[in-house]
């Protein structure tokens, strides 16, 4: 068994799977306005205070939990494929590495790395409102129900999706086919 080989594939995948995740979030933080710092910015302790009532650490964990067991099943099928005496206890060892990843994940770090990024946003008066807001039950309850609206926004909205892409495929298929031959 090369189980040197496969826990390194293991964490070699599990690092691309994240990198690249952690790209793309990246890219579409870039593909947005640039926006220089408020004149009348809120402080570290406001947007710390809004990220409280927002509960942002315990929803940055739950997101990092939930990209961790997908890029755990993809790291898992991928050292299958690529080692097929692969045992069920190098996987499970695999698996504990992975918890350890997640719980060793600097959280709190991240979130004050974000914290300039509010502040060249939003206002003292802004961050004030989303506290206020956040902090309402109106508010509570859009934070507490949030996850399952976007769930099942994505499943009311998938067979519409699909459909276009299908349709697409189709026009680029005729459009194609009817194109001259070289």
């Amino acid at each position: 068994m090369e189980d040197k080989g496969i826990q390194e594939s293991g964490v070699t995948m599990r690092l691309k799977v994240l990198s690249a995740c952690l790209l793309a979030l990246a890219m579409c933080a870039g593909a947005q306005t640039k926006v220089s710092t408020a004149p009348d910015a809120a402080s570290r302790e406001d947007v710390k205070k809004l990220f409280d009532v927002m509960a942002s650490r315990e929803q940055m964990a739950q997101m990092m939990q939930q990209l961790f067991a997908q890029m755990q099943s993809l790291s898992r099928e991928q050292v299958k494929k690529r080692h097929p005496d692969v045992t069920e206890a190098d996987l499970a060892r695999m698996d504990r590495q992975s918890e350890e990843l997640i719980k060793n994940f600097p959280l709190d770090e991240m979130l004050s790395d974000m914290v300039p990024v509010y502040q060249r946003h939003f206002t003292k008066s802004e961050i004030d409102a989303l506290t206020t807001f956040y902090g309402s039950p109106a508010g509570q309850k859009f934070l507490h129900e949030m996850p399952a609206v976007t769930a099942e926004t994505m499943q009311a909205v998938y067979p519409r999706i699909q459909a276009e892409v299908d349709a697409a495929l189709k026009r680029a298929e005729e459009k194609s086919a009817g194109a001259p031959q070289k």
